[in-house]
């Protein structure tokens, strides 16, 4: 949502001030399913060390493990020779950054159905999105949607 030109405060971001992080990482991973566990594990254990968000870290483990799930599946095919790229930024004053960015093509975020509505209620798609939204404070999307910026405060 965007703030009309009116108002008094500019529009929040998923952008950081990169001299006041506590904690930068990049990892890449292959677009296999296999890689994205043990990615989430090393970059939670970074994270939990850091204390960049006390007491959300289950949130924040569940939307990555879902960003990097549907970047494998949706965006490198499974296709262990596509890379996938995770950027993780940690500042006091804003809490944790999550980038996630693959190869593919993206998508339209807008017409990704509700999984809580009628017949989307089996649907076998959605609801990474959908709890990615509900666990994280703001979403966007980037790149046609093949990046995803993920903040929990």
């Amino acid at each position: 949502m965007a703030d009309s030109p009116s108002s008094a405060e500019p529009p929040q971001t998923c952008a950081f001030d990169a001299a006041r992080l506590d904690l930068k990482l990049s990892v890449t991973l292959a677009g296999e399913r296999d890689a994205v566990d043990p990615v989430v594990r090393s970059v939670m254990s970074v994270v939990r060390e850091a204390n960049c968000v006390p007491g959300r870290e289950d949130d924040i483990e569940l939307a990555l493990a879902e960003a990097l799930a549907n970047a494998v599946v949706h965006g490198a095919k499974n296709d262990p020779s596509k890379i996938i790229e995770c950027d993780v930024a940690c500042d006091p004053q804003r809490g944790i950054l999550i980038v996630v960015r693959d190869p593919g093509p993206g998508f339209d975020p807008g017409k990704i159905p509700n999984p809580c509505h009628g017949e989307n209620l089996y649907s076998s798609h959605g609801r990474g999105i959908y709890l990615i939204n509900q666990l994280m404070d703001e979403v966007e999307f980037h790149k046609n949607g093949a990046e995803i910026h993920m903040l929990k405060r």
